[in-house]
């Protein structure tokens, strides 16, 4: 019995020394994560959109996701606005008086700016596609990893909102139809803020792997918080008025 007990107990070490992982694990340990933040407005009056990308950037990076794994896009006209109390410095939300905030702006890396935040450069980054970039980082994921898109400006029916013109929900769903395609992500998450931003959805493929979620359906705006009076940082009146 004893000759048996040890046989067993040989074989199953054996067994468990001759162990593999499951496909699933050993793609999961190769995937990566990526992330493409998006500020689509311009002006002091939209002060809270790039305040939004720039806090949404600082929680990438806190939880581990490769600076060079975010891609960053923003006009980046507001930080050093003159209207600015804080120049230099984005908060995203208020404190009370003599209580410091925290600045979001500080070490958010906006890899696209200016005249080069346009749908066309949206398109480039999502798809990958480097023509005409000037060397400029675009998604290089792969079918293993998960992408985080984090869109945030005004919109309207079937249209989301750019500095110089708008953007068709038909064309940002061609596109993560694309990306879908050539094998870019596992999982795609894309979080949109604007008004009726839920109606850049309706025709979204349902077997494409793509989770999105809105600030509004459809047909309805979609409101920004912290307005005046509530919009102080050390008992300083940002200014920023939504519109």
């Amino acid at each position: 019995m004893l000759y048996r007990t040890l046989f067993a107990g040989a074989a199953l070490i054996n067994a468990v020394g001759a162990w593999t992982p499951p496909k699933e694990v050993e793609e999961a340990a190769k995937a990566s994560h990526w992330a493409v933040l998006i500020a689509g407005s311009s002006g002091y009056g939209n002060y809270r959109h790039q305040a939004d990308v720039c806090h949404a950037y600082q929680i990438m990076i806190k939880n581990g996701i490769d600076p060079d794994k975010i891609i960053t896009l923003a006009v980046d006209d507001v930080a050093n606005d003159d209207m600015n109390p804080f120049p230099g410095k984005l908060f995203n939300k208020p404190t009370g008086d003599g209580t410091p905030g925290t600045d979001v702006y500080a070490g958010c890396k906006i890899d696209y700016s200016g005249s080069m935040v346009t749908p066309e450069t949206f398109v480039k980054v999502l798809t990958g596609d480097a023509a005409g970039l000037d060397g400029g980082k675009v998604l290089q994921s792969t079918k293993l990893d998960r992408v985080f898109v984090n869109f945030v400006d005004h919109g309207g029916v079937n249209i989301i909102g750019f500095p110089r013109t708008t953007m068709h929900a038909r064309d940002l769903v061609a596109a993560l139809t694309k990306m879908h395609s050539a094998g870019m992500y596992r999982e795609l998450v894309f979080y949109l803020e604007a008004c009726e931003s839920g109606s850049m959805f309706t025709e979204l493929p349902s077997d494409i792997s793509v989770y999105a979620t809105t600030a509004a359906n459809a047909h309805e705006s979609s409101w920004g918080t912290y307005c005046m009076p509530e919009d102080k940082v050390e008992g300083k009146h940002i200014g920023s008025r939504p519109r």
